[in-house]
């Protein structure tokens, strides 16, 4: 080894020439004060706060609606109470909190970005930002309070920590949560706040040639320059109404409202000022009920254009991962979402009525005969067809791959997904193909039905507020468009008369117009509704239908409300947990 020490001595040295290796070059990494004068740059902050918006989740899973084939499936590991706080798919605080850790860098440092060197259009861009950010940062504060908003073991509704600056080095991060009720005020300061800077949409000017008034003396092309790209991709104005409606049915909601001062009134009023600035019922006549398999809307998104049903939403890309998750078997799927026989029943009966009631003319061994048409948009039953083939599924017993639990991947409800899959997507290895999907963070059909809960429960059926249409008008124009009740005018819906029988209409119709999309798993816990009824499904032999039980669900009372993380609870004193975690 000796011999070899003179000549690494020698290497050192003549390197020593042209640098010196033990000290640290200057990393390319720019730090805060880089937005002033890049403009790139200083959006990435507001970026973050788009890239970690959520993406779908079938946490239906983890209800009535909907069990699994897949056994490490997170959601079915919660519906069979295996969650606790360091194990919860539901869990919002990192990502959120990471969210308005960028959010708020944002808001400190906007003012002293160089927009742009015209001062009109700096401001517009200004004006942009700040309302975004603020957007953005109550959107993250209501997925925080839904999914960790709580009640102490001292009889206390608490939300999370209210972070309006950047946390640096220097800041104590042992912040205690604050009531549910100071994080709702903060939520509709920040909703406010993005009303006052943004418009209601982006206008696409680039081949009108007349940018909106507010913005007078800019040219189209630094108007599009600011605006134009972005269309409902970005949050607007109107947006940020639909998200208060979004918020205030929680608060409103039994699971909180002794907690908090937003009220019934509040919500029909907050999801009614959205829904007035697109018309009342007659505004359900777009084809909301199919618009994740309308090809031809989808197939045309670009970055100005939206289906008509769509208020917010993400990205549209090409791609068959639903279909890979969701197709049965016998389409080359893993047949992974199973709705539920319970779903199933909740579709009454194309006349209107419940199969539960007398008038219904059900028949439980034909028991998808003269259904709401939306069971067969939603849900794979026995004998329908599916794929770019149209290919019969056949799930009775001795049917094959497609029956339930034959092998690995088969339904074990008896049905299979249908809603968010696209049926020209095909998966056979000889020709497979992708196809565009998007995600719908928003639906009109969401605000009309948010519209109609609080509503009924604010002013009765028929109370209409000041917004001329009632709870039981949404409801019509909602049954109407699905194709319930049209030989007999709905009858079962005029009969229902009660504030209370109501209510139960209206859960139901949510359940069903937006099963799949995320919804029912929140909706239960605000409802304080009960969560351990069995998931059941079908077994079909020689023709015989029975119902079978497939999945219990255990759930205990204080599951309502989701734990805080346990490692935040370990790291920070100041956290109070939620009762029961």
């Amino acid at each position: 080894m000796k011999k070899f020490l003179p000549v690494l001595i020698a290497t050192s040295l003549s390197l020593t020439g042209c640098a010196d290796l033990l000290k640290p070059e200057v990393e390319n990494l720019p730090g805060k004060e880089a937005m002033y004068k890049e403009v790139t740059f200083a959006q990435g902050f507001l970026l973050n706060g788009y890239t970690r918006l959520p993406g779908l989740s079938f946490n239906d899973v983890a209800t009535d609606d909907a069990v699994s084939n897949d056994k490490n499936n997170a959601f079915q590991k919660v519906a069979t109470g295996q969650w606790t706080a360091n194990f919860n798919p539901a869990d919002q605080w990192v990502n959120s909190m990471a969210a308005i850790q960028y959010l708020n860098t944002m808001l400190a440092e906007v003012d002293k970005v160089t927009w742009a060197i015209d001062p009109k259009a700096a401001q517009m861009f200004r004006d942009r930002i700040k309302g975004e950010a603020y957007g953005l940062r109550a959107f993250y504060m209501f997925q925080l309070l839904r999914a960790h908003g709580g009640w102490s073991a001292g009889g206390e509704l608490l939300g999370v920590p209210i972070l309006t600056k950047p946390q640096d080095t220097n800041s104590d991060f042992n912040q205690p949560r604050a009531t549910f009720e100071a994080c709702m005020q903060q939520f509709y300061s920040d909703i406010k706040q993005a009303e006052t800077l943004l418009p209601l949409d982006y206008e696409d000017v680039s081949t009108a040639g007349q940018v909106p008034s507010q913005y007078a003396g800019i040219s189209p092309e630094e108007y599009t320059r600011v605006f134009g790209q972005y269309s409902r991709l970005r949050l607007t104005a109107r947006i940020a109404k639909a998200i208060r409606a979004q918020a205030a049915l929680l608060a409103a909601s039994p699971a909180y409202k002794t907690g908090t001062t937003t009220t019934w009134t509040d919500a029909a009023n907050y999801a009614g000022d959205v829904l007035k600035l697109v018309g009342g019922p007659d505004r359900l006549a777009a084809n909301g009920g199919t618009w994740y398999d309308n090809r031809t809307e989808i197939n045309s998104l670009g970055a100005g254009i939206n289906p008509p049903e769509i208020l917010w939403r993400g990205d549209a890309s090409n791609s068959r991962n639903l279909e890979e998750d969701n197709y049965p078997p016998s389409l080359f799927g893993r047949g992974r979402v199973n709705p539920t026989q319970n779903l199933v029943d909740a579709f009454p009966m194309a006349n209107g009525y419940p199969i539960s009631a007398s008038a219904s003319e059900y028949r439980a061994q034909a028991p998808y005969t003269n259904r709401d048409p939306r069971l067969q948009r939603y849900v794979v039953t026995n004998g329908s067809t599916m794929g770019p083939s149209n290919t019969v599924i056949r799930t009775e017993t001795g049917a094959g791959n497609d029956a339930v639990n034959q092998i690995e991947t088969s339904t074990r409800t008896g049905y299979y997904l249908r809603k968010l899959l696209r049926a020209d997507v095909n998966l056979n290895p000889i020709g497979a193909n992708e196809q565009r999907h998007y995600t719908a963070r928003i639906r009109y059909t969401e605000i009309f039905l948010i519209y109609a809960e609080a509503a009924n429960e604010a002013w009765g059926p028929d109370g209409q507020g000041t917004f001329g249409f009632s709870a039981r008008d949404i409801i019509r124009a909602i049954r109407k468009r699905a194709g319930i009740g049209t030989t007999n005018n709905d009858a079962y819906l005029t009969s229902v008369q009660s504030q209370a029988e109501m209510r139960q209409l209206i859960r139901n119709e949510r359940r069903l117009e937006l099963c799949f999309e995320g919804f029912r798993f929140w909706d239960l816990r605000r409802w304080s509704e009960k969560l351990t009824e069995t998931a059941n499904g079908i077994q079909i032999t020689n023709g015989n239908y029975a119902v079978i039980p497939v999945e219990n669900r255990a759930f205990a009372a204080h599951m309502n409300h989701g734990p805080i993380p346990y490692g935040e609870m370990l790291k920070w004193k100041a956290l109070v947990q939620n009762k029961g975690w």
